[in-house]
């Protein structure tokens, strides 16, 4: 019997994604990912002074304003061969790694941990058993029978209560949960800190940035000057204050996020669908020197197809064959349809032709998506922290080949396990322990560079618009939570002429291109079992592995179909 459902939206945050998957007898035999909204953000730059546009665009979405607002203001610099201050690019690491930080946290706790661990089964754990089980894999010093008890109690009160909240519309009880009552109350216990714990990591943010979200930056360096004497600005009580919160970070992913990770996994191994597509992009990031300078990037960049290990291609994201965006199957209007626009060619030019609200399903013959399709080389790749690990294990970085072994192993898993729903996860979790080992080491950088004498945050050589050339180009690029993420921009006369993101969710969660090639989602979905297509469990856990959020891949527009620039 073949099935076609619809889950609308798919997310609990930046939801504006819908999947039809066909479901043949017990599994998904073929899927759409379609974009519900228009974003637009590319036509509200146009025109402005360049230095401005990091402002704009990284409310391009609530969570990832932090790298929207680097890649913008290094296309800038880029596009004006403007070099930045040492110390500017240890504060811009810090910050970047701090968002990873926390957004993977985030990720997993309160975006996918539920598709993993049964709120209502909690309920029926033992606690003093919990306790046993959280204290054999961890010094977490929150483990105890009277700690756990209180939690169950807590979340007893919210259900008899008839208003779950943040547990509301859920398939609880769904035959695809496998773990025990006792690691479901350890999983929701951590839940529940993981909530408080995020708001202090974000405190790095405001102490460099002014506030989060949202923080301030500045093309040329950074936003915030040094002065150990001054309590105006960056003084050593504020650095004192990130080193705590670093510190904090640091025990919370060692002694809750990797635990409970391995332990849920343990009960999952078998479940290793949602591989899809096979093909891994990561543009690199994080310099240790300069953003031009790829070998001293502590993400590294490369390619990866199909899931061949013994071989990294090179990309240039200049080139106008490397990247490029199509609009087959998206409502958008190219002169030539099938043809695929470098990103400084390119346009957001929105032709709807869709369906009129409400409807019961899309035609995937036809345009079905507000996302575009960009492709390397003609090829669909994935981007994400599974990318960036494939990536960084085929080229031998010895640190993250070990971290990915030796869980493997934990887990009496091969390597091809990584290319599942559960490897995406699991990946996650390591580059979160893997970022926060990092930042200690960004923060002693920065706080030598201080005592040798240097506090210089800003090189104002090229601020004056009288300095820069007639006409110049640029691209900014960085590695954001989700995954590749790169701006291009185009100057002239002093002013914005053309600007293009391509984002990590356009990736992953793009239509088919003129050849029929599906996405990164698409694909992954493909042999999925569904249990009961009535409570698909198995499709969000797969979609959700990806951390959709669609805001960035997304545009606005009006209901009568005019243009929010």
């Amino acid at each position: 019997m073949t099935t076609r459902i619809v889950v609308d939206p798919v997310t609990r945050i930046e939801g504006h994604l819908r999947i039809e998957a066909i479901v043949d007898g017990t599994k998904i035999s073929d899927a759409v990912s379609s974009g519900t909204t228009f974003r637009g953000i590319e036509k509200i730059v146009e025109n402005r002074d360049p230095r401005d546009v990091w402002a704009f665009v990284q409310r391009i979405c609530g969570v990832c304003t932090h790298i929207h607002a680097i890649a913008s203001v290094r296309a800038v610099e880029d596009a004006l061969d403007y070099p930045i201050p040492k110390n500017a690019n240890y504060i811009r690491n810090i910050m970047t790694l701090t968002q990873f930080t926390q957004d993977h946290v985030i990720h997993f706790y309160h975006l996918h941990g539920f598709d993993w661990i049964d709120v209502l089964s909690a309920l029926k754990a033992d606690p003093k058993a919990t306790s046993s089980l959280a204290m054999s894999i961890s010094s977490w010093p929150n483990s105890s029978e009277g700690y756990f008890r209180d939690v169950q109690n807590k979340v007893k009160n919210i259900v008899q209560s008839g208003q779950l909240g943040i547990f509301a519309n859920a398939y609880w009880g769904h035959p695809a949960y496998r773990l025990p009552p006792e690691a479901n109350l350890m999983g929701v216990a951590h839940y529940l800190e993981a909530l408080s714990w995020q708001k202090e990591i974000a405190k790095v943010h405001t102490v460099f940035g002014g506030k989060n979200p949202h923080p301030n930056y500045l093309v040329g360096g950074h936003a915030s000057s040094i002065n150990l004497d001054d309590v105006h600005v960056l003084n050593m009580e504020r650095l004192n204050l990130v080193k705590t919160k670093i510190d904090e970070a640091q025990t919370f992913v060692n002694q809750v996020l990797i635990p409970d990770i391995l332990a849920i996994a343990s009960f999952y191994k078998k479940d290793l669908w949602g591989g899809g597509i096979g093909n891994f992009l990561a543009y690199g990031g994080v310099p240790l020197v300069d953003i031009h300078e790829p070998d001293s990037y502590l993400f590294p960049r490369g390619i990866v197809l199909n899931r061949d290990l013994s071989k990294v291609y090179d990309l240039d994201l200049k080139d106008p064959s490397h990247i490029q965006e199509f609009v087959s199957h998206s409502w958008y209007q190219y002169e030539d349809k099938d043809a695929g626009l470098h990103p400084w060619q390119g346009r957001t030019d929105p032709a709807y032709d869709g369906p009129k609200p409400p409807y019961h399903n899309l035609d995937e013959s036809k345009k079905y998506s507000w996302i575009k399709t960009p492709r390397w080389q003609g090829h669909a790749m994935e981007v994400g922290p599974l990318a960036r690990f494939v990536v960084a294990y085929a080229k031998g970085n010895k640190e993250i080949k070990e971290m990915v072994d030796s869980s493997l192993q934990k887990l009496d898993l091969p390597l091809n396990a990584l290319f599942s729903t559960l490897g995406r996860t699991l990946a996650r979790a390591l580059e979160a322990k893997f970022c926060v080992d990092q930042l200690a080491g960004f923060y002693a950088d920065l706080i030598a560079n201080i005592k040798a004498g240097d506090t210089q945050t800003f090189n104002p050589e090229k601020w004056e618009p009288s300095r820069w050339p007639a006409e110049a180009q640029g691209v900014g690029w960085a590695e954001a939570p989700r995954g590749a993420l790169a701006h291009w921009i185009k100057i002239r006369g002093g002013k914005v002429e053309g600007y293009q993101a391509v984002v990590p969710t356009t990736w992953n969660a793009s239509p088919r291109d003129a050849t029929g090639q599906k996405g990164p989602y698409e694909a992954s979905l493909l042999d999925t079992p569904v249990a009961a297509t009535d409570q698909p469990l198995e499709l969000l856990r797969t979609i959700h592995s990806f951390d959709p959020c669609i805001a960035c891949a997304a545009h606005l527009i009006t209901p009568q179909g005019k243009l929010l620039c």
